[in-house]
């Protein structure tokens, strides 16, 4: 592993959840019925399927929390001004990749017909409030980020149709909606006032990484915020009056139950969504602190380039499901995701096995662990190169 001066236990986790994060994506391109289909729903999941999706559920929250982590450590080495400038221009670019690039990638429909804000949409929108945001002092910047994660769902009664301004705005800020407008059909799949929270939050975490940080608090204060969060996720979500969307629900059967107790709301994030996820992955930053190996630096590699990582493997991914089309019978032009294929449900029949997505998510990440070290070495010996800092 080439030297660097990065956090490693930062990497890994990042790392870990882009791996994870490509089983979900991998179910998206390959699973029967996945693009008609919700693997949470009770009534038709299995509980191997439910924990497919479950599991995955830690990749969006990690990942924004990390990006505000990365911020603060970025600004450590800056002055605030530096720091602005770097967060609004990447998040603009960012937003730029959201729109352009990444729904490409996903659709392949060059009249960019479909428009899903996903992930990246929300990290750039967060990243350019966040570039405002750090001139407030960290004492200030956590109560805030507490607030507007664990506050939101006070909105969730709050619910906006049509494409007004005024609607657009609350869809943006905390109503996931489908709509058309001009005849392009837009999803915004990311509501991003908890998002914001997380990033704020994940920026303050950036305080006991900086240079000098005593090791042995900061696995106390990883601990114990891991197992506290963690502790109220089951809290709240047995008392079942508040922190989600939806309440979980006594099932026909104790499995059932279970599952109900665990699908909690993601678009936005409730409250005890962020709890069950972020508790542990703090937990697990706790844990991998001192641990180095052939394992955690299989992972590092995928943590140290993200972004490169996450198109690269949407794009394989496409690619790959329309040679699938291509070899087993079907229309290969269906895989080419325009507005007419949902709207007509032309792939409703479509699909693999789990066994069959599992084999290519292992095969996938095989595959892109080659280039992404290529990748990751360039970046760690071409430092100087300004741009590389976007990628």
């Amino acid at each position: 592993m080439i030297k660097s001066t990065r956090i490693e236990s930062i990497d890994i986790l990042r790392g870990v959840v882009m791996v994870i994060m490509a089983l979900d994506h991998t179910r998206d391109y390959f699973h029967y019925g996945s693009f008609f289909s919700d693997p949470t729903n009770l009534e038709t999941t299995t509980p191997f399927l439910f924990f497919t999706r479950f599991i995955t559920h830690y990749c969006a929250p990690v990942f924004i929390c990390l990006a505000g982590t990365s911020a603060y450590l970025y600004g450590s080495k800056k002055n605030k001004p530096a720091l602005f400038k770097f967060l609004l221009t990447r998040g603009i670019w960012l937003i730029f990749l959201a729109f352009v690039v990444n729904n490409f990638v996903w659709k392949f429909d060059i009249s960019y017909s479909f428009i899903i804000l996903q992930v990246i949409w929300a990290i750039g929108l967060c990243m350019i409030l966040l570039s405002v945001a750090v001139y407030l002092p960290v004492k200030v910047l956590i109560p805030l980020g507490l607030i507007l994660i664990a506050g939101h769902n006070v909105l969730d009664g709050i619910v906006m149709q049509g494409t007004s301004t005024k609607s657009i705005i609350w869809y943006i800020l905390h109503q996931q909606q489908f709509l058309v407008i001009e005849n392009t059909m837009y999803a915004f799949a990311y509501p991003i006032i908890p998002w914001f929270g997380l990033i704020i939050l994940g920026y303050c975490l950036g305080t006991i990484y900086k240079k000098g940080y005593n090791v042995i608090k900061r696995k106390q204060i990883l601990l114990g915020i891991g197992i506290s969060a963690t502790v109220l996720f089951f809290i709240l979500r047995g008392l079942n009056i508040y922190g989600d969307l939806v309440p979980w629900t006594a099932q026909d059967t104790n499995t059932k139950t279970i599952l109900s107790f665990f699908s909690v709301t993601k678009y936005p994030p409730s409250f005890v969504y962020l709890l069950i996820t972020m508790g542990p992955a703090l937990l697990f930053l706790y844990a991998i602190e001192n641990i180095k190996n052939r394992i955690t630096d299989f992972f590092i590699v995928f943590g140290r380039v993200p972004l490169f990582y996450y198109f690269l493997h949407v794009l394989v991914l496409h690619i790959l499901a329309i040679l699938g089309i291509l070899i087993f019978g079907g229309n290969w032009r269906d895989m080419i995701l325009t507005q007419d294929v949902f709207i007509n449900a032309k792939l409703i029949d479509y699909g693999y096995s789990l066994f069959i997505v599992y084999l290519v998510w292992i095969g996938l990440i095989i595959i892109l662990f080659f280039p992404s070290k290529k990748y990751m070495i360039y970046k760690a010996t071409n430092k100087d190169k300004w741009w590389l800092s976007y990628m």
